[in-house]
């Protein structure tokens, strides 16, 4: 993984790191520079700290069944101080923190540790999820992957990169992958089209963020989340997006979030695709998630 504490600091007159078009410009609604290196600055230290603490943490169990470590808590302090620190009267709506969404244009949406049950049994597969959203829709992300010691940044209208090379539309396409990604709980789907051989080869990553974003990186040519929350899906949205994937909402739409919205149970399932021929393929499949 890069290391954005290493850059010259002449390299700040756009963001860091990141190979912008030449008449590309930040307009007041975008981070600033010296912004961006802050946020990267804070998730080296994030991932670090996780990097330390895997393989060493028990974990408790929540209120909703779910699974969260000590470590899930520290990432979720840090990450919403350093924040608060570097965007001063942008507030934070977190998995493990505040669940309502702000009144203010611009805040932020996090998830500290996505894949915490793969986090605690051991297997080395999670996601530090931060996207930062003006009015209503994200427009900075930022998908850091401790294990793997990759980042990937999408900024609207922009691009994205991993690790500070340019992705591209056309690199996804030349991965010729037939994978396609379920969430657990999409595995239903497939009881309730058993006469159908599903149009795929299954995997189940256990992150719902990187399930998403593996789209975009040509991993898999679709992705099937049964029961996302917003902190799960705000980075990969915009990956997906910057990088001309195809989205569909089964359901509720994170683009109609309201002010003061309790987000805590709203799920946003959701089939994101490679092309609009593979969301029309899978979708049957996709709406099967919501009958009764």
């Amino acid at each position: 993984m890069f290391s954005l504490s290493l850059l010259q600091t002449s390299q700040l007159a756009k963001p860091p790191c990141w190979d912008l078009d030449d008449g590309a410009t930040l307009t007041s609604s975008l981070l600033s520079s010296q912004q961006l290196l802050a946020v990267h600055q804070l998730l080296d230290r994030v991932a670090d700290r996780q990097r330390q603490d895997f393989g060493n943490i028990v974990s408790d169990v929540k209120a909703d069944g779910s699974l969260i470590t000590s470590c899930d808590r520290w990432s979720d302090s840090a990450l919403v101080k350093g924040l608060a620190e570097l965007a001063p009267g942008e507030f934070t709506l977190s998995e493990e923190g505040e669940k309502c969404c702000p009144s203010s244009s611009a805040f932020w949406v996090v998830d500290p540790l996505d894949g915490t049950t793969n986090f605690a049994a051991g297997i080395p597969y999670w996601a530090i999820s931060v996207a930062r959203f003006v009015d209503g829709q994200p427009a900075e992300a930022f998908l850091e992957i401790p294990s793997l010691r990759q980042r990937i940044v999408a900024i609207r209208g922009q691009g994205a990169w991993r690790n500070g090379k340019r992705l591209s539309l056309e690199t996804r396409l030349q991965a010729g992958s037939a994978c396609v990604s379920l969430c657990s709980r999409a595995i239903r789907v497939l009881q309730r089209r058993h006469q159908e051989p599903f149009p795929g080869k299954i995997r189940l990553l256990g992150v719902a963020s990187l399930n998403l974003v593996s789209v975009a990186m040509g991993q898999t040519v679709a992705a099937l989340e049964a029961t996302p929350k917003i902190w799960d899906l705000a980075a990969a949205w915009l990956v997906l997006s910057e990088l001309s994937c195809s989205v569909h909402w089964l359901d509720q739409d994170p683009a109609a979030l309201t002010p003061g919205q309790d987000l805590s149970d709203v799920s946003f399932p959701v089939l994101a695709a490679s092309s609009p021929a593979e969301l029309e393929r899978l979708k049957p499949w996709g709406e099967s998630l919501l009958l009764r």
